[in-house]
């Protein structure tokens, strides 16, 4: 009888140990959901860098396997990643940017190769699409956030001419420049733009059919 009383017992602990497991599987869903919300209100388009503080090797590699994990159209992973350090590298892409790169000290051209997108072929209203912008936006996202859960500060730039860039750096002409992400850390007098902070209502622009 003894016996008996034991294993009960030992069978009601490891249920009430499965229930507690179970109840804190069920609970991490929404505590990673909200931190990553928080992560994306903390990020903003950095204009301050600081270019003597060189981003460690160590994150840079996390950023960019954020940014080889990226999902893409038909998994064709057309994305072509340059990473512009030298000092001749960034006045090239400056020379072609009629937008500032801030004096990041490293920034990630995100291209894709135009041979290795995915085409529509059913397409109407955009016959001749194919998914390079939209996976290089999905990747460079990735490595956006990747940057930012580490400290690193980004900011997205597509003020720049595709073709001239494509000529300085001497890219071949199936890879197709798509925008640049510079990274770095801020200066002391980074600030978030007043604009960052507008958000519009979700009733604008979320509509159900």
């Amino acid at each position: 009888m003894k016996k008996l009383l034991l294993f009960a017992v030992v069978a009601l602990m490891m249920c009430a140990c499965g229930n507690e497991t179970k109840n804190e599987t069920n609970a991490n869903p929404t505590t990673e959901t909200m931190d990553f919300l928080e992560l994306t209100q903390q990020r903003y388009s950095e204009r301050f860098f600081d270019s003597t503080k060189m981003v460690e090797q160590e994150k840079l590699d996390r950023i960019l396997e954020a940014g080889r994990q990226a999902p893409t159209a038909a998994n064709k992973q057309p994305q072509r990643l340059y990473l512009l350090k030298s000092k001749e590298a960034l006045q090239k892409a400056q020379s072609a940017s009629f937008s500032s790169l801030y004096n990041a000290p490293v920034v990630v051209l995100v291209c894709y190769d135009l041979d290795s997108t995915w085409h529509n072929q059913r397409e109407t209203l955009l016959p001749e699409y194919n998914s390079g912008e939209q996976d290089c936006a999905i990747v460079a996202t990735q490595m956006m956030y990747a940057a930012e859960e580490q400290g690193v500060h980004t900011i997205w730039i597509r003020g720049f001419d595709a073709g001239a860039l494509q000529k300085v750096l001497d890219l071949p002409a199936n890879i197709i420049p798509a925008m640049m992400l510079p990274l770095g850390y801020p200066t002391a007098n980074s600030a978030p733009s007043p604009m960052h902070f507008k958000r519009k209502p979700m009733e604008e622009f979320v509509t159900e059919l």
